[in-house]
């Protein structure tokens, strides 16, 4: 493999991290920015004046990564030539479906070539897309080949997500990533580092990812109780308080996010869905534990690997982001210090993280975790 890594801070020109001296070729482009950044109507054709035969992928975020940093209010770019296996990308629009997250997932994996497939990365719309919906779609149509990724972001403003391929950003895009190559080694793990407290209660009324009732009572109502003060700050402040949510036909519970309140109906939309039954109980967290869960996430996709990993795609949760502040960067340098620092670092942090959990292959939606993939050939 081969890098060039570009920044552009705002109000500033591109600037050349990695690779200057290079030309890729055919490079699997990821972009990465701030949404407002990715809105600018010449962004696409700056890309492709950097990577004129690249095939790019925009995706926007609630902070980018790129080598050990964290940066807001920029836009990223992390190019790769592959140059012992190869790649390809298809799109499908949410909005074009409906938003029915399960006929996309479905109408996506139709069209890639199974035979010789390695891996999956999906680069996905983040604002009203149901994750676990997308992973349902999606998986009809794999066997035995994971997927990872994430959902992208809008910093705490939660208005709107864009991301595309080889095209200006925009609103439903759903991307997908398919690898293929004997050479290429491609390892994945996820850790979170949160901590449930609190009653447990009975999810006693739900439809897919929205959230009417607890023990028979508005899930809401209950929910402001917890909030307190931060109830003004919805729906920012429950990334800090997120959801841990075991279902009956599930060995390790998932952590659920809220993305979106609704005052008239009393309820709360989440990332992925919270099915009836499930028992549910508040979470929180401390600087230290979600180092630590990168620590961990860091040693579980380093554990087996043949050869150490060229590139490390890191998709890290908004919550996470949230609660370290200025100490964001914490994880980042544990992740770098764990997995090599030969490895190339890019990434985002999102609205939802995609990856399995250890030891098995089906996807999960996740939140609050940090997620890596990592490739070498």
């Amino acid at each position: 493999m081969r890098f060039q890594q570009f920044e552009k801070k705002k109000n500033q020109e591109w600037s050349c991290l990695t690779g200057a001296d290079l030309k890729l070729q055919k490079p699997l482009v990821l972009v990465f920015g701030n949404r407002y950044a990715l809105e600018a109507p010449e962004i696409y054709i700056e890309v492709k004046k950097l990577f004129p035969d690249g095939e790019i992928v925009f995706g926007s975020t609630a902070g980018e990564i790129i080598g050990n940093q964290v940066l807001e209010d920029s836009i990223t770019i992390t190019a790769i030539e592959f140059e012992k296996s190869n790649y390809v990308i298809f799109r499908e629009n949410s909005l074009e479906h409906n938003k029915d997250a399960v006929l996309l997932g479905n109408k996506l994996i139709q069209k890639i070539p199974k035979e010789g497939l390695k891996h999956i990365v999906i680069i996905s719309e983040g604002s009203f897309i149901n994750g676990s919906a997308l992973i349902e779609g999606l998986e009809t149509g794999v066997n035995n080949v994971a997927i990872t990724g994430g959902l992208c972001g809008d910093d705490s403003r939660f208005e709107k997500t864009i991301s595309s391929y080889n095209e200006n950003p925009k609103e439903g895009e759903v991307l997908l990533i398919a690898f293929y190559g004997e050479s290429l080694e491609i390892s994945f793990a996820q850790y979170g580092g949160w901590t449930p407290f609190g009653p447990e209660r009975i999810i006693t009324k739900s439809h897919q990812n929205i959230l009417y009732e607890l023990d028979n009572q508005p899930a809401l109502d209950l929910y402001k109780k917890y909030l307190g003060g931060k109830v003004a700050e919805l729906p920012k402040s429950a990334l800090l308080y997120p959801l841990s949510v075991k279902t009956k036909n599930k060995k390790e519970s998932i952590v659920r996010t809220i993305l979106a309140i609704d005052e008239q109906t009393n309820t709360m939309t989440l990332a992925g869905d919270v099915p009836e039954g499930s028992v549910v109980q508040l979470m929180m967290a401390n600087i230290d534990h979600i180092v630590d869960g990168a620590i961990q996430a860091a040693q579980i996709g380093m554990k087996n690997r043949k050869n150490k990993p060229e590139f490390a795609l890191l998709v890290s949760c908004i919550g996470r982001k949230l609660v370290m502040d200025q100490r964001v960067e914490e994880e980042i340098e544990e992740v770098i210090e764990t997995i090599g620092s030969q490895a190339v670092i890019g990434g985002f942090y999102s609205y939802g993280e995609l990856a399995p959990f250890t030891g098995n292959i089906n996807c999960e939606l996740h939140n609050q975790t940090m997620t890596l993939t990592l490739f070498s050939e």
